[in-house]
């Protein structure tokens, strides 16, 4: 196989990573990273805003709940002098809002009033912030599409600079996610009862259904925080302990040198593109020091093996140049090939997802340049004046003979 030489590139290439690390750092200190809500204390809270297609209640003395799950409505009826029963009604057979209350109708003191009678049943969801108990209350049902609005009018009905708007979905099936942070001793009902009363304010309360909540408290994001960082560590040093004993001390921190460059290439896109640093985008960063290594072993395992049939070379640089071109085919390949899950992935997907497809993205392609040109860079110079072994090549020109 032709012989490339890639060492005319360590120099320039070393250059142009130490130049885009430094970039990441300034904007480290100067914008800070997005951290999500994994890492931050705050209440996550997703919305959607439409007018619902059904409403229900029950005027008798029994205890009754309703659930509704992917395909299906349950109601069950316990308590004290009432027949324990479970109704389960199936979307697949009642495909619209108007035939689901004429079953549901049929239970006792159960009544369901129709709003929108041609409505999708299987697209109904109820409020999670009310309780599941029917009572002589009305219970909303809702659509999951129809709504009109907009993150701008999100934005405008909290009116908080301290609050991030995210659109989940598109067009009439979006929900919005609301991100807010707080401060160590804030109350999560207070907080999360001042951010529904804003949106009932503008929507109007019935219009307004709460799709799931979350909150994290400051305690608990320092310590995902800490675990997060000891994390990485760990598994940089066992993988810096793997690499030294299957092959030398100057190969082993030469893959370790190319992993925390491929994290600071993903910091620093990370911190100027700003986008949201959860635990999903956290993976991403430790996928790509997996595959990275991987790409890196292939190609000093080749070093390695080079170094037996190739005795005659006088410089270290000759055997890592063909060591890289017999395995740049394999290198590119196994990262486009990769890059066609990720990428389709980034197109099709949306949300944290989304943000993931797009780490792994820059992590594969920064991840095939360094274990190309920046760990081969380091080992270049550590071996700067390295000689073949006179072992190895008594031995092999002793077969030769024979």
């Amino acid at each position: 196989m032709k012989r490339f030489n890639f060492n005319k590139g360590f120099l320039p290439c070393t250059i142009i990573s130490a130049v885009l690390i430094c970039f990441g750092l300034v904007g480290l200190f100067t914008k800070g990273i997005n951290f999500g809500l994994d890492f931050k204390p705050g209440l996550i809270e997703e919305v959607r805003v439409a007018e619902p297609v059904a409403e229900i209640v029950y005027s008798g003395p029994a205890k009754v709940t309703m659930d509704l799950s992917a395909g299906q409505m349950d109601i069950v009826v316990s308590g004290t002098g009432a027949e324990n029963k479970t109704y389960s009604f199936n979307f697949a057979v009642l495909k619209t809002v108007h035939e689901l209350a004429v079953e549901v109708n049929k239970i006792e003191n159960v009544k369901m009033t129709e709003r929108n009678s041609s409505y999708d049943s299987t697209k109904l969801f109820l409020n999670s912030a009310v309780t599941n108990q029917l009572t002589n209350a009305v219970t909303f049902i809702y659509p999951a599409g129809t709504s009109e609005i907009t993150t701008d009018d999100i934005r405008s009905a909290l009116d908080d600079k301290g609050v991030d708007i995210k659109q989940l979905g598109s067009g009439a099936d979006a929900s919005y996610q609301i991100r807010m942070g707080v401060k160590e001793g804030d109350a999560q009902n207070e907080i999360q009862t001042a951010v529904n009363e804003k949106l009932f304010s503008k929507f109007g309360k019935e219009n307004v259904a709460i799709v799931k909540t979350d909150f994290i408290g400051s305690g608990m994001s320092k310590t995902t925080t800490i675990r997060s960082i000891i994390m990485f560590v760990l598994v940089v040093v066992l993988i810096w302990a793997y690499a030294a004993i299957r092959f030398h001390w100057d190969f082993a921190l030469g893959s370790v040198i190319a992993l925390v460059h491929d994290s600071l290439i993903m910091i620093a896109f990370i911190t100027w593109t700003q986008m949201e640093f959860t635990s999903t985008v956290l993976a991403a960063v430790l996928t790509i020091v997996g595959y990275s290594i991987n790409a890196t072993v292939v190609i000093l395992d080749r070093v390695r093996y080079n170094m037996k049939m190739m005795p005659e070379v006088a410089k270290f640089d000759e055997i890592l140049n063909q060591s890289l071109s017999d395995t740049l085919v394999r290198s590119i390949l196994t990262t486009v090939t990769t890059l066609f899950a990720v990428v389709a992935l980034f197109i099709f997907t949306t949300g944290t997802i989304k943000d993931f497809s797009l780490a792994m993205i820059v992590g594969l392609l920064s991840g095939m340049y360094s274990s190309i040109f920046i760990s081969s860079a380091f080992i270049s110079l550590s071996r700067r004046n390295w000689k073949p072994e006179f072992g190895v090549h008594h031995s092999l020109k002793s077969e030769k003979a024979e």
